[in-house]
Order: structure tokens, then sequence, then C-alpha cells
């Protein structure tokens, strides 16, 4: 037995072994990389879902995407309400339906009062509501807490720092909660020293709800 020869046929055993050890466990990394990466990847899809509000189904383009009222989104399902008062104070925030198509942006299953400002779902279910604010400093603005709050379903705060120029602020929050038919106020509160030249900003700012449930 020529125990040389034996020898060396362990030893090139043992270096394809080691060769394939070296590429599976590369494969593994890699896999497993490419794996966090998608989940990353759909976590975050997921939740920039969830942080936009569902736009509106405009019947002007349903026939070229192929949206319909059956399938795509029923828009009498769907309320936005916009601000039409830049002023920051401690009142019922100013809130209006807006044009949109050849209707409104209130569909026929909610009441919006426009004396009132309050706004009514008809149907009973959960809903996914979300407040917008977008604020800009028009001179030298002082620090404070702007807080906004639909009812006891939803309330959002604003931090707004101390400026001297017109870089904007933004917030935006949401919930899904369950309405049962009472009517809902958006009331707004600043602190008692006021929030002097802070500016809501009336198009980007307002209140929007749709039926999910």
């Amino acid at each position: 037995m020529d125990v040389e020869s034996l020898q060396k046929s362990g030893r090139r055993r043992g270096s394809c072994l080691d060769v394939f050890l070296v590429v599976s466990t590369s494969f593994l990394l890699v896999a497993v990389a490419a794996l966090a990466t998608g989940g990353v990847m759909v976590v975050m899809e997921l939740r920039s879902e969830l942080e936009t509000p569902r736009p509106l189904s405009d019947p002007r383009t349903s026939s070229l995407t192929g949206d319909t009222p059956d399938s795509a989104y029923k828009m009498q399902n769907f309320a936005y309400l916009e601000a039409v008062s830049s002023e920051l104070q401690n009142s019922t925030m100013k809130l209006s339906q807006i044009e949109y198509g050849a209707g409104l942006s209130v569909g026929s299953n909610f009441q919006f009062e426009e004396g009132t400002h309050s706004l009514k779902a008809k149907q009973v279910g959960y809903y996914f509501i979300y407040i917008n604010l977008n604020l800009t400093c028009t001179y030298e603005c002082s620090a404070g807490l702007l807080s906004v709050r639909l009812g006891d379903k939803l309330t959002c705060e604003v931090e707004l720092p101390a400026l001297a120029d017109t870089t904007p602020v933004s917030r935006k929050c949401w919930t899904v909660s369950r309405l049962d038919g009472q009517k809902l106020f958006t009331q707004m509160t600043v602190p008692k020293e006021g929030l002097k030249y802070w500016r809501l900003e009336l198009n980007t700012s307002g209140l929007g709800m749709f039926l999910v449930d």
C-alpha cells in the first residue's frame, strides 16, 4: 500500500471539502442578505401606503387606468375637508369641502355642516382618519405646541421651533377608528402666549377619512 498516495488523496479530498464549505457559506450569506433587503423593502412599502392618504378616484381618468367605482374606490365612502383659515387660535378648526371633478370632496356617506364645520359618517364602521398640518413662519416665530384634536378619535400635535425664516413645518397624523354616527369637530389648541406669525397653509392642510370596513 502506497502511504504517500493515500496521504495526497486525503489532502485533495480535504481541499475539495474546504472549497465546498466556503462556497456554501458564501451562498447562504448572500441569500440571507437578499431576504433581509427584501423584507426591509416590503416593510417600507407598507409603511408608505399607510402614511399616504388614499387618493380620490377621478372619473375622468378611470377609463385610462382601469379604475371603476366598483373595482377601485367608491367616492361616496371618502371625505376630505380643507382648511379655510390660516389663523392659529383656540377654536374649532374652520374646514370646507372642495370641488373635485364633477362634484365635491365629501361623499354621500358623510354629512358635512358648513356652519359648525362638523363631519359625520352616516354608516357605522371602521374608518381610516388622517390630519395634514403644514405651517410656515412669516416673521420671527417663537416655539410652541400646536394641537389639533378630532373629537376623541385622533389628536395631532406639532412642535413648532423658534424660526426667523419661511422653513415649512409639516405633520401628518392618522388612525383607524370606529365611527357610529357622531358629529366630529376639529378643535385647535395653541399655547397661552399664542403662536404669533405662524400661518397654516390652506391648500395642504386638512382632514380626511374613508371607510375601511
